[in-house]
This record gives structure tokens, C-alpha cells and sequence, in this order.
């Protein structure tokens, strides 16, 4: 999912440190030729990126990135000549060879603006190993002037080659309150809370929902899984609706449920911390055993992981639901 850009936001404070060192290095003649920024899921690293490349390509070197200037928002509307741009294709979660060659070809040649020529690449972890590799060429031999930005939530993907080629920024999640305040002041005064509580600290991920609809979402998968607890809930007919409905969000719902119940278990509440064969009591009302439910956060984690593949969605659904049922 692409963030908002620089020019239609407010400005991300948690990220204040992280841009004071990139205007030193800049005004110093130190900025890297290739940074690689380290995101918390939704704590704004493609902003981030976005901003530091209005910060090499403003027309306004001692006040960069002004955001007033022809190319801050140009960079802004993604729609700079010196500015490119390298994400998955439409029908693919991956950055394939291609693109990094073209990516390649283009850096080379001179800017047009004769300064900068920046290249974003997000989420740099979609590389795959031959995209990997033909990047790395680019970063042995950079071409002058070229500023390559690499945006990833998870670097352990990357090859240690290029991870070693890079200078890193890391782009923590905000607090909790940090990041209500900024909801607020960017979208209004909406359900930010109940929203983060089901998507984790990741404001920008949040800004670009509906928090109404995530609030809802997440309260229905509640309500199902206690149902599945309770014998009340019918698996297939839930599989089938899911599957229909907001199934990432879902997904990522039950596996906040189950995760909450593995720390009740494991702080005193009523769950069998014991390992036992089965997933239940012999008797009473069913009561899920630690093991189970590592098991099906795995599992859960595993579809979550696989959405873009195709597959009978359906079917493991329905059987992660039988295994909560009594």
C-alpha cells in the first residue's frame, strides 16, 4: 500500500531525527548514494523516502526541502523527471529484473534538472534474488549524483551485499498517543484507537483506512471466533461469508484475538498452558491449550502471507474454524 506523499500530509514528528541528519548530511556534502530506511509497518518510511527526495531535488538548497518550489512538488505528485520509481507491478507482490535494469539504464543518463537523480524503491524487501542482484551492480558502481532509497520493513530479506552497501535509518512506530494525535490533526476526529488496536501502531496505515469499517470488522471477528468457542458458529458458512469480506483485515483481527489469549494464558487466565494432544478440555466448556493456539496463529500468519497467491482460501479457513470449535 503507498502512502500519502509529503505535500498532502502533516509532518511525521517521530521522524524528526531521522530528517535533521539528512539535512546535515546534505548541507555537508555527505548524503549517501544509497540509504536504506527501515520501516515499522505504516510508521512512514515511503514518506520518509518521498521526503528526502524533494530534500536532493529542491530548487532551495539552504531551506530543502522548502515544498513550495517546481520540483518539491513535482516530487510530491510523484511526478518528477529526475524521480524514479520502483514497486511491485499490478499483478505481482515482487520487484522483478527487469524493472531494476531499467531502473539501472535510467540513473545513468544525465538529470535534467542537473543535479540529483533520485531512485525509490518500495518495499525493497519485494525484491526477488535476481532483482537483488541486478540492483547490485547498481550500488558498486553508482553513477554521480544518484541517490538510491530503499524502503523495507523486513532488510533480513535483502542479501547482505546490498544491506552492506547502504546507509540505514530506521523509522520506529510512534507511541500510542503520538499517534492519535497525529490521526486527529490529518484525518479528523474518527475512531483512530479502535482502529490502531486491530492494525498495530501504524498511523499511516490507518490514515490511508476507514477507521469505522476497520472498528466493525474487527468487532464482528470477535464476536465469530467467541461464537466458534461457544458451538454457535457454523464454519463453512463463515469461511464462505470471510472470504467475501474484508479477509485481510479479518486475518489480521484473529490473530490480535489469539495472540490476547496467549498472553491470558500465560499471565494466570483460563486457558491450559499445559501441552496436551488435544486442543480442548475433555469436558465443561472448551478451553484452548497454548500449543493450539501457537499453532493457529502460525496458520493464521500463513494465509496472511499468502493472499496474493491462489488458492481454496475457503477450505483452510474452514478448517482453522473447526479447530476452535467444541
Amino acid at each position: 500500500m503507498s502512502e500519502p506523499t509529503p505535500a498532502v500530509l502533516p509532518q511525521l514528528p517521530w521522524t524528526q531525527g531521522e530528517r535533521a541528519r539528512l539535512a546535515a548530511a546534505l548541507r555537508a556534502g555527505r548524503l549517501p548514494h544509497a540509504l536504506l530506511i527501515h520501516e515499522a509497518p505504516g510508521a512512514g518510511g515511503e514518506w520518509l523516502a518521498f521526503w528526502t527526495a524533494q530534500l536532493a531535488l529542491c530548487e532551495h538548497r539552504d531551506e530543502a526541502p522548502c515544498g513550495r518550489c517546481a520540483a518539491c512538488r513535482r516530487v510530491a505528485a510523484r511526478a518528477h523527471p529526475d524521480l524514479l520509481i520502483l514497486a511491485p507491478e499490478e499483478d505481482s507482490s515482487q520487484i522483478r529484473i527487469e524493472q531494476v535494469r531499467e531502473l539501472g539504464a535510467e540513473l545513468a543518463l544525465t538529470s535534467h534538472g542537473g543535479g540529483y537523480k533520485v531512485g525509490v524503491v518500495s518495499p525493497a524487501d519485494g525484491l526477488n534474488r535476481f532483482a537483488a542482484n541486478a540492483l547490485l551492480k547498481t550500488l558498486e558502481e553508482p553513477p554521480a549524483r544518484t541517490l538510491l532509497i530503499l524502503v523495507a520493513t523486513q532488510p533480513s530479506r535483502l542479501p547482505a551485499t546490498i544491506l552492506s552497501r547502504c546507509q540505514r535509518l530506521k523509522v520506529a512506530a510512534p507511541s500510542r498517543a503520538a499517534s492519535l494525535t497525529w490521526l486527529t490533526a490529518a484525518g479528523g476526529e474518527k475512531p483512530w484507537g479502535p482502529a490502531l488496536d486491530t492494525l498495530g501502531e501504524a498511523p499511516l496505515t490507518a490514515l490511508d483506512s476507514d477507521p469505522e469499517a476497520v472498528a466493525e470488522a474487527a468487532d464482528d471477528t470477535r464476536r465469530t471466533l467467541e461464537a466458534f468457542l461457544a458451538g454457535t458458529a457454523d464454519p463453512a458458512a463463515t469461511a464462505e461469508r470471510w472470504t467475501r469480506s474484508e479477509l485481510p483485515l479479518r486475518l489480521r483481527a484473529t490473530e490480535n484475538w489469539l495472540t490476547d489469549r496467549i498472553r491470558r494464558g500465560g499471565s494466570g487466565g483460563r486457558l491450559m498452558p499445559e501441552l496436551r494432544g488435544g486442543p480442548h478440555l475433555s469436558g465443561g466448556r472448551p478451553v484452548l491449550n497454548i500449543r493450539e493456539l501457537f499453532r493457529l496463529v502460525d496458520e493464521v500468519r500463513e494465509l496472511r502471507a499468502t493472499l496474493d497467491v491462489p488458492l481454496n482460501r475457503g477450505v483452510a479457513l474452514e478448517a482453522l474454524f473447526r479447530r476452535l470449535a467444541p
